[in-house]
């Protein structure tokens, strides 16, 4: 398996010559921060994720995770990473400075999150998921409780999970049966079982906080009636330390296609004692503080394995000699030359290349708007909050199914060794096809983007972000590129306002083509901006491979917009007319 190196010069590039992060910084009143500062934080996270991380990846996927005695056992080296994680304070970059918590910008904290996807998938879950319960406890919980539990969740002394999946209820949580009966003491027995549960158990900490969705006594029907517990592994003695083991126990883990160093857990609670968050019936709500933020992490999983994947492959092509190129000799002491000079690898370089360096962009303006909504309290604080909105959709299934597609491009430029388990590559398209799927499919981001966040909506969160789209285009240099840009912009916001004219089932139709059909607009507006932008560098290399790489996917990746953009203007009838039994002949 190759080793991972993190992208910093294309960090760097984005830092200074793209976003701007000085005058980022500036106009947020982001106290103390600057990009010198960020980018330290990125070297000293790129140390870690290549030096203590990526080396247990292939390890990991090879052993695997096991249940012995009602323990889960992780990967060896797995748990002691983590400790050097959490002693280094790498889990509370962005966590609340009343609770220890450093109170990063997020502009500083998702490089590193997207390095520690790169270099191990599978061991970078656990700590995912625990920011993001981290959000949902600072949010919504009782201030007895955030005493008890936020400080230690923010460091990383115990880690967080998010059990919603039930057997019987998937993507429908009105479906949902765990229930939750009121005790005298003020604390909820839960009761019933939870599938999918990632980190459900693990040998990293000595206390797990698992948040429940669970229905109380006569709650109304449906989603309505959904409230959220708190319900840890242990139970806390009066010095607020784990002390009697709760009723709740890990019926088995599951046998998956990839993710193996992760321990996905089916957790059954029995009577377990646990604490409400937030209202009574007012759990989904709390949850998607959760959930949200867990769908931007997903789509930086995508991210992170198009970069491992495009690093693996374009070491493999520089040094696999087979042919000789196309256009002469290029390696005349050789008996080839590398498969690099072909022609169709470098198309398939440059493809991964594009998707990865766009997706890195769109992650960092994400991250960006997560910055504004944290730090300003100000009109542009709701701003971000709409752009953050519809933009989550889009980044989570765009992100994950690209990255499908680059990993298996990383296995054809190995060609044979590529489906070999000892080149790594195989490994990296069984790890991300999962991105896929959980926290929402990606049929449910793009039902959630084109329903509620565009029609629904009636167009507020597409004209904010089309909207900041607009003022980043007209900072542009270069005519040509700016009029490309802002040509882009215009026929996006155009197609859009037509979509809200739609019946449901026409908009249900053409949900997962409006989702793709926007991200290659918005990667080709980012990849006229950093070329725009590469003019400037001082970075020869960044200068001309910006520009080349923008020339590549306006010409041969971006042209894929417009069929999706014929389909989704397409009546649903043609998927609706065949009857259930023309499906097949049987």
């Amino acid at each position: 398996m190759p080793q991972y190196l993190a992208p910093l010069t294309d960090f760097e590039f984005l830092y200074n010559d793209w976003l701007d992060l000085n005058s980022h910084y500036l106009a947020i009143n982001a106290e103390g921060m600057d990009s010198e500062l960020a980018l330290e934080v990125l070297n000293q996270g790129a140390k870690f994720a290549q030096d203590a991380v990526s080396p247990l990846n292939r390890e990991g996927d090879e052993i695997g995770c096991k249940l012995i005695d009602g323990k889960v056992i992780t990967p060896n080296g797995f748990a002691s990473a983590y400790q050097e994680y959490i002693a280094n304070g790498w889990n509370a970059m962005l966590g609340n400075p009343d609770f220890d918590g450093q109170d990063l910008p997020y502009s500083m904290a998702v490089p590193v999150h997207e390095m520690l996807n790169s270099a191990n998938l599978s061991w970078r879950l656990t700590s995912m998921l625990t920011e993001s319960a981290v959000l949902a406890v600072n949010k919504h919980a009782t201030d007895k409780l955030k005493e008890q539990y936020l400080a230690k969740l923010i460091s990383g002394e115990w880690t967080g999970t998010m059990n919603l999946t039930e057997p019987q209820a998937g993507t429908d949580l009105s479906l949902l049966s765990t229930k939750a009966i009121p005790q005298q003491d003020g604390s909820y027995a839960i009761t019933g079982s939870k599938i999918f549960i990632s980190s459900g158990d693990h040998d990293w900490t000595n206390n797990i906080v698992h948040l429940v969705l669970a229905r109380l006594p006569d709650a109304p029907k449906g989603v309505k009636g959904i409230s959220l517990f708190l319900v840890p592994k242990f139970i806390l003695d009066d010095d607020n330390e784990p002390g009697e083991a709760n009723t709740l126990s890990v019926g088995s883990i599951e046998k998956k296609m990839g993710l193996k160093g992760s321990p996905t857990c089916v957790m059954n609670y029995d009577s377990a004692k646990g604490w409400l968050i937030g209202d009574e019936n007012q759990g989904l709500a709390c949850m998607f503080t959760m959930m949200n933020d867990a769908r931007f992490q997903v789509g930086m999983q995508g991210l992170g394995t198009c970069e491992a994947s495009y690093q693996g492959a374009l070491k493999y092509a520089r040094e696999r000699l087979q042919s000789r190129s196309p256009s002469g000799p290029k390696q005349t002491d050789a008996k080839a030359d590398a498969i690099l000079h072909q022609p169709d690898v470098r198309k398939m370089l440059l493809t991964q290349k594009a998707f990865t360096e766009g997706l890195r962009a769109l992650s960092l303006l994400y991250a960006q708007q997560m910055d504004i909504e944290k730090f300003c309290k100000d009109y542009r604080q709701q701003q971000a909050q709409q752009i953050i909105a519809f933009l989550t959709p889009i980044f989570k299934g765009f992100a994950t199914d690209i990255a499908t597609e680059v990993c298996n491009l990383g296995i054809q430029i190995y060609g044979g060794h590529g489906y070999v388990r000892e080149w790594g590559m195989e490994q990296l398209v069984r790890d991300t096809r999962i991105a896929q799927l959980y926290e929402g499919t990606n049929g449910i981001q793009a039902a959630d983007l084109i329903g509620r966040k565009l029609t629904r909506d009636g167009g507020l969160m597409l004209n904010a972000t089309v909207e900041m789209l607009s003022a980043r285009i007209n900072g542009m240099t270069n005519k040509k590129q700016l009029e490309q840009a802002q040509l882009l912009l215009h026929e996006w916001h155009q197609t859009s306002c037509q979509l809200m004219g739609l019946d449901n089932v026409d908009v249900a139709g053409a949900a997962t083509d409006y989702l793709h059909y926007s991200a290659y607009v918005l990667l080709g507006i980012l990849w006229l901006e950093m070329a725009d932008a590469a003019k400037g560098s001082s970075n020869s290399l960044i200068k001309a491979g910006k520009m080349r790489t923008c020339e590549f996917y306006l010409k041969r990746i971006l042209p894929r917009k417009d069929t999706h953009k014929s389909a989704l203007l397409t009546s649903a009838d043609d998927l609706m007319s065949i009857d259930d039994q023309e499906f097949d002949y049987i």
